[in-house]
């Protein structure tokens, strides 16, 4: 039986199902309201199902149209053991129903063969949580098939599982909200361990769940709060309370499950996401990346775009380039062609006590591709060492306490800690590929500095100190936002970095980052550099911005003009950029990039203009000078 065409209307579904409580359905009745409100069936096509000439079912209590429901109201089996008698049964699987329901017209449970996913509800509250019906009204999930094509699934998986525990607990509060979101990173890296050789066999985590926990879930929050307890102490006296089956779980500390939280109830549900999001393959999860995803798991109105909030990695390398990559590729060029053993060691202690600072860093996607970068040089430079017979063993000399960031999210900061994390297990294994050395997995080492915070109010110098000599990065994405714009909240913070400046109120926000970072380097070698719209250099502020910080002494270094800073996702949604870095006075000459051009000059000016003569250089020699990505 075909269903009647129409265009899909979340609002319109959403009071079809409210107005449903004052019907009060019974499970015989469920399925016709059902029909009506996903797949738009009228009164002639539901007379035709009550009459079974429009129901495939012949055994008096199915109701089973073919490619779009299998419906039992709720008899003497459990709601699952229903829903598996239907499955079990040749002839109904034949008919390939999108969904399989059961219902007693008070409870509602329901399963997606497709996705392999479950539903459980009150009927009463279904106009909160009714997506999983989409498929009745033909709407299936998207196909992700571009690059981050493992990060989206994931992420998604983990949405599931977020909204699955949400929903089951009435979770309300900040305390509790940041409790979940913990209780998420945690399991992001289990899942991640499990993959990529940190436990000590694969599946470890999931494999456990799978053997010591019930169907049903009643258990499953004992088991992995047991389980992360393992993974959090070495004392043997705590371990000893614990049953046998938790001793394989290796000594994780590094402060990710240093305190013990309570772990929410899971259900049935939760347990069928867990397994199926342990099944699914991390090895190949993007760090640098997959933050901006899990932050959009636990901000549903970012979830329309999973796969587009995240800064790409092209985009962020044509800011740290010319920021520092560039000239620490040039030294490391330098010191090969010229076979100097000397200047080679100089550089590989230089990366060593460099320092990265993102003072808006989100879930850190600035800080895991610069840490990233230096790695890849690092190994690049040992290499090098190696064919020239050097005798010493490579060791990697950067870590992770290099690294420095401002968020005001918490659970942002949580998923910066943890994907730096990520990201050096990874680089350690390229390590260990490329010379079979690695250092010890676990127990995890500090990760970066992430301090929780507003960056317009902390004093920068308290997150990452740093002296005149200092070789200090600072670098990031802050948000934009023009004057009108912004809350009550935020002009305040304008006003605290920006007040004594002439009309400081008609500055946009992202002002206060620039002004922040100009003192922050006066009269050292660290250097800073942000993307930005490009309104910060049009118009009126440009005398309201950068006359107070060229008064300081500081210059435009390199800037990009306007482009659009977008990523690799499907029908991303740019918005147009500039790039513009800053550093203390120097008579080299400045670096000004326009699309395929880039103009050596003695000084850029606020508009983003040479004033002096300029060398320029076409797309051939930016290729071949490689100043371009």
């Amino acid at each position: 039986m075909a269903k009647k065409v129409r265009s899909f209307s979340h609002i319109e579904v959403q009071d079809a199902l409210e107005k449903l409580n004052e019907l009060h359905p019974t499970g015989e009745e469920l399925v016709f309201e059902i029909l009506r409100i996903f797949c738009c069936y009228g009164e002639g096509n539901i007379r035709r199902i009550r009459e079974g000439v429009g129901n495939k079912a012949k055994d008096g209590h199915t109701i089973l149209i073919p490619n779009i429901i299998a419906y039992r109201a709720k008899g003497e089996l459990e709601f699952h053991e229903e829903i598996k008698n239907m499955q079990a049964d040749a002839y109904i699987a034949k008919q390939a129903p999108r969904l399989y329901v059961v219902s007693d017209g008070e409870t509602i449970v329901a399963v997606d063969p497709k996705e392999q996913d479950i539903y459980e509800n009150e009927v009463a509250l279904m106009w909160k949580d009714f997506e999983f019906f989409y498929p009745l009204a033909g709407i299936e999930k998207i196909r992700h098939i571009e690059e981050a094509e493992a990060d989206v699934k994931s992420a998604e998986l983990m949405a599931k599982i977020f909204d699955e525990i949400r929903r089951h607990n009435d979770i309300k509060d900040k305390t509790e909200m940041h409790n979940l979101n913990v209780f998420i990173s945690r399991l992001l890296f289990c899942f991640f361990a499990e993959d990529t050789g940190l436990f000590p066999e694969p599946q470890l985590f999931t494999n456990s769940i799978k053997q010591h926990t019930a169907e049903d879930g009643h258990d499953l929050a004992e088991f992995i709060d047991r389980a992360f307890l393992a993974m959090s102490t070495e004392n043997t006296a705590v371990l000893d309370t614990l049953p046998k089956q938790f001793a394989i779980f290796p000594y994780v500390n590094g402060g990710l499950f240093e305190k013990r939280l309570p772990i929410p109830v899971l259900s049935r549900r939760a347990r069928i996401l867990i397994i199926k999001c342990g099944d699914f393959n991390w090895r190949d999860i993007n760090p640098d990346i997959f933050g901006s995803m899990i932050q959009a798991v636990v901000t549903p109105e970012m979830r329309a775009g999973l796969g587009m909030h995240y800064t790409s990695v092209s985009n962020i390398v044509k800011l740290i380039r010319p920021l520092f990559l560039d000239e620490l590729n040039e030294e490391f060029e330098v010191a090969k062609n010229t076979k100097d053993i000397k200047r080679l060691r100089k550089l590989l202690d230089r990366l060593g006590k460099i320092k990265f600072f993102d003072p808006a860093c989100g879930s850190g996607n600035f800080l895991i591709v610069s840490y990233k970068c230096v790695r890849e040089l690092e190994i690049k430079i040992w290499q090098v060492l190696r064919e020239w017979d050097e005798p010493e063993l490579p060791m990697s000399n950067i870590n992770l306490q290099q690294f420095y960031g401002i968020e005001i999210d918490d659970f942002a900061c949580d998923t910066a800690t943890l994907s730096l994390w990520l990201a050096e297990h990874q680089m350690n294994t390229k390590f260990e590929t490329a010379f079979g050395i690695r250092p010890n997995a676990l127990p995890l080492r500090p990760s970066g500095h992430i301090v929780c915070g507003n960056a317009c109010r902390l004093d920068w110098e308290t997150v990452c100190p740093h002296t005149a000599e200092d070789e200090v990065y600072v670098m990031g994405n802050p948000p934009y936002l023009g004057s009108s714009m912004q809350d009550n909240e935020q002009k305040k913070d304008l006003a605290s970095v920006c007040g004594h400046f002439q009309n400081y109120k008609n500055l946009d926000y992202i002002a206060s980052w620039f002004y922040s970072g100009a003192k922050y380097i006066l009269n050292s070698k660290s250097k800073c550099a942000f993307v930005s719209t490009n309104s910060i250099c049009q118009g009126e502020q440009v005398s309201l911005l950068w006359n107070p910080i060229f008064n300081l002494g500081i210059e435009i270094g390199f800037a990009y003009k306007s482009f659009k800073w977008s990523n690799n996702a499907k029908n991303n949604a740019a918005v147009v950029c500039i790039i513009v870095g800053i550093q203390n006075h120097s008579e080299c000459l400045k670096r000004l990039y326009d699309n395929t051009q880039l103009k050596r000059v003695e000084y850029i000016s606020a508009y983003l203009i040479p004033n002096t003569k300029a060398i320029l250089l076409g797309e051939y020699q930016l290729q071949y000078l490689n100043f371009l990505q």
